[in-house]
């Protein structure tokens, strides 16, 4: 037991008390390691607050920490919270400058830590530019990744925001949502509804917290697609040689089922294309009325999602013939009397039939398919 009671002795730390010499109160060491980090709200001229971290005071005697601020560099000090945790949230506008200090038990404070200057100058250059692809319930966003090649010591993350898009007016809503945050340059929005016009932003985010200036405004649409669907030829097999991009089983756009991609026969006039070879190739031909085709380019596309803006003209009743990798647009006359687009890639050609990827933009009238040049 005297062993164990030595080695006890031992392990109890020997804290030399400093006391002022007037006022006979225990003075403290100063905090030190104070850092900050603003908090993005969206609009990076307000942050919607500010974060303060230091290091622990590590004696028996500490009580709490002080926080001071000034707002401006010409004002007075004044006490702005205290604190038992080595952290500080001040909500708001913060102010210019900040320091802590430590507070003993009987009331004595420490000798202020370093200051930290709130420097809106360490905000990153935005985005230069933000890019889209239109998927299946979902939107690809990838931009410039400027903010980081520029500052990679001083880079912490992107912000992405979503709004409400009104296509017949160009213009983005001004309820802004925040998507998510990402460290790459790029990201996936997901659970969407197709055929909602949506707008995007994205944000670069500094260490300290600073929010830089929006990219540039960007406007997508989520759209219904399908991968490697085999049509045969009509004199193959006529029962898989039709294909309807959209049915709507009520004939009214707006409630009831909705059927897209459908396979049926070569010889029904509901069909929007169906698929025929003669001695020059295979070829899609447009059926149902109000039904017409160009093809898309001068030279194949690399996958469907190649395929932006469905053309403004050029469309024609006549058959295209189908060769792998090209893209192929129909304009599509539906009975509530709007345009709607469709896209498909040809993936494959066969002697008697073809393997195609679609895509179709169930929102009335508008032609994007996948990136719009906006």
């Amino acid at each position: 037991m005297r062993r164990s009671a030595v080695v006890l002795a031992l392990l109890v730390p020997l804290v030399a008390a400093c006391y002022d010499e007037i006022t006979g109160v225990r003075v403290l060491p100063a905090p030190d390691g104070l850092t900050y980090q603003v908090e993005p709200s969206g609009d990076p001229a307000t942050p919607s607050g500010i974060l303060l971290r230091w290091n622990a005071v590590d004696d028996p005697a500490l009580e709490s920490y002080r926080v001071y601020s000034r707002a401006s560099s010409t004002s007075s000090f004044g006490l702005r919270g205290t604190t038992t945790s080595t952290t500080f949230h001040d909500n708001g506008y913060p102010h210019l400058e900040y320091y802590v200090v430590a507070v003993s038990v009987d009331g004595g404070e420490s000798d202020a830590s370093n200051s930290i200057v709130v420097d809106e100058r360490l905000q990153l250059a935005r985005p230069a530019w933000l890019r889209s692809i239109s998927l299946n319930g979902a939107i690809h966003l990838e931009w410039s990744d400027n903010a980081y090649q520029a500052e990679p010591n001083g880079f912490s993350f992107y912000r992405v925001y979503s709004t409400a898009y009104d296509l017949d007016s160009n213009l983005c809503g001004t309820q802004w949502s925040l998507e998510g945050s990402t460290v790459s340059s790029s990201f996936l929005v997901g659970n969407l509804s197709n055929g909602r016009p949506l707008c995007f932003a994205v944000s670069a985010i500094a260490i300290e917290g600073y929010e830089s200036l929006w990219s540039p405004l960007r406007y997508d649409t989520p759209r219904p697609d399908g991968l490697n669907v085999l049509l045969k030829a009509v004199d193959a097999d006529i029962s898989k040689a039709g294909f309807r991009f959209f049915l709507d089983a009520n004939n009214d756009h707006q409630a009831g089922p909705l059927e897209l991609g459908l396979v049926g026969s070569g010889g029904s006039a509901a069909n929007d294309f169906r698929v025929y070879r003669n001695a020059g190739g295979v070829f899609l031909e447009p059926v149902r009325t109000g039904t017409t085709v160009q093809t898309y380019g001068i030279l194949p596309v690399k996958a469907l999602t190649s395929i932006d803006i469905a053309p403004v003209g050029g469309y024609s009743r006549n058959a295209v013939e189908a060769v792998p990798g090209y893209g192929y647009v129909f304009q599509m006359t539906e009975s509530d009397g709007f345009y709607r687009y469709g896209a498909i890639r040809v993936a494959a050609v066969g002697t008697d039939y073809v393997i195609v990827d679609w895509a179709y933009q169930t929102d009335p009238g508008n032609p994007e398919l996948v990136r719009p040049n906006r």
